[in-house]
């Protein structure tokens, strides 16, 4: 998996190091084909990726900003706040 945000084989939330999946932060079309091209991707257990109340595709949706903050953040490190917005269509940083 390449990711601009992470460089350990572990999950970005807990930590823990066993059946790890690939995470595009911005999923959905077309936003995960964007988040596999900037390498918008984050490694998370089972629990924290599907989980259906603790995971960032369940109702937790204070785990999924916090991914899209980091993620829009180190975007921006080589890219503008504009080029972002274009496109992904939002920006999640409250500024």
């Amino acid at each position: 998996m390449k990711s601009i945000i992470q460089t350990e084989k572990e999950c970005f939330i807990c930590g823990c190091c066993r059946n790890l999946e690939s995470h595009h932060i911005f999923f959905g079309n077309p936003n995960r084909k964007w988040s596999e091209k900037y390498g918008l991707k984050v490694w998370l257990c089972p629990y924290d990726h599907r989980d259906n109340k603790n995971g960032v595709h369940g109702q937790a949706v204070e785990k999924r900003r916090y991914l899209e903050q980091i993620a829009q953040k180190t975007f921006e490190k080589n890219h503008s706040r504009k080029e972002f917005i274009q496109i992904f269509g939002e920006n999640y940083l409250d500024d």
